[in-house]
């Protein structure tokens, strides 16, 4: 009896879809390109070009130290599975490296994703790209390559998982690492967008042990969107304002420390632009945490430091800045489109938050 004939498609990878999702998504990422960016579309490598020497866009760095974040989505994956909704949490990708990228005072230069599923879907994984591409016009970065693996025997039916990883640059002398934080600096915080991308797995076990209904409308949230869509909501990229900030300041160091409000919330993320001599007293009372966190709480039965402890809370970033030039520095902020919002000074202590 004659063996069958074994093919890859056989064995769950279609070559055939891949090269058909490469096609699709050459122009989400062709909108992320700027004059830095080399070489063609389906290279083996992408190529970027550090400084301009066209004198007309020369933007050179004296001492470039180069930054590198990697980070995924986690759980919200699920989340996005489960709705059917897939071009936002590549947004999400995005914003939670470049977002920590930008609090050593980097600027974004590329991206790059990895994508592994247990089917490779062209439209499905043509929209998680476009989320990605995306973000990555939001951060003022270029898309510069990624890779897609079917893996059929890793992942279940349906699923797939996303990671990302980011490049950006920074002068030596104007890194940002908490070490010139002092006594009587402003803490000022920036909004979120709500739960951004930590959490989640808590976030799925008040909708399972509550019942709750992705697919309802939740007055209480937002008269328009159901839960699932509220809950998806893309995580808050603060890249291009931080950056203009930064930029805005070409000789004075203004910005003494910054932090990405991730998962451990504040206590857990601002304490680490903090040296060991200081701490940050904030207060809690000036700003209101949107109501997903509220409605998070009360059905899943949620104590209040729990909350602070594994959400953001309503604050998604914090810099920490010289008392003269707080007011200046918020009114950019906010003319940028950003709710800013003053958490609190820097006073005496030992290197933790503590609440007012």
């Amino acid at each position: 009896m004659a063996k069958k004939q074994m093919t890859y498609a056989g064995a769950g990878v279609d070559i055939d879809a891949g090269d058909q999702m490469v096609t699709m998504i050459q122009r989400h990422m062709a909108r992320t390109y700027g004059s830095r960016v080399l070489g063609r579309h389906g290279a083996f490598a992408g190529c970027f070009r550090l400084d301009y020497n066209e004198k007309l866009f020369k933007r050179n760095y004296r001492d470039p130290v180069l930054v590198a974040c990697t980070d995924g989505v986690g759980s919200k994956v699920q989340l996005a599975v489960e709705m059917g909704l897939y071009d936002t949490v590549g947004i999400d990708l995005v914003a939670m490296s470049v977002n920590d990228l930008i609090v050593q005072g980097a600027e974004p230069l590329f991206f790059l994703d990895y994508i592994g599923t247990h089917k490779l879907e062209p439209q499905r994984m043509t929209e998680i790209v476009k989320g990605v591409a995306d973000g990555c016009v939001q951060s003022d970065c270029a898309l510069l390559g990624g890779e897609t693996a079917e893996l059929p025997d890793l992942y279940a039916e349906g699923e797939f998982d996303l990671a990302g990883f980011a490049v950006g640059v920074c002068e030596l002398k104007k890194i940002i690492d908490g070490s010139r934080v002092e006594r009587g600096d402003v803490v000022l915080g920036l909004e979120s967008d709500g739960i951004h991308s930590n959490g989640y797995s808590l976030v799925r076990a008040v909708v399972r042990e509550a019942t709750l209904d992705l697919n309802q409308v939740y007055v209480e949230l937002d008269e328009r969107k159901t839960l699932g869509q509220v809950l998806l909501t893309p995580t808050r990229i603060y890249a291009r304002p931080i950056v203009d900030v930064l930029h805005y300041y070409r000789v004075k160091r203004v910005v003494s420390g910054m932090a990405h409000i991730t998962g451990g919330g504040l206590g857990g993320n601002l304490n680490r632009a903090l040296p060991s001599h200081c701490n940050a007293k904030i207060d809690r009372s000036v700003w209101r945490p949107s109501p997903v966190f509220g409605f998070l709480q009360k059905h899943g039965n949620i104590d209040e430091e729990e909350m602070f402890r594994v959400f953001n809370m309503g604050i998604g970033y914090c810099l920490i800045v010289r008392p003269d030039f707080a007011n200046s520095i918020a009114h950019q902020l906010e003319r940028a489109g950003e709710r800013v919002h003053f958490l609190g000074r820097i006073v005496k202590g030992d290197g933790k938050v503590c609440w007012q």
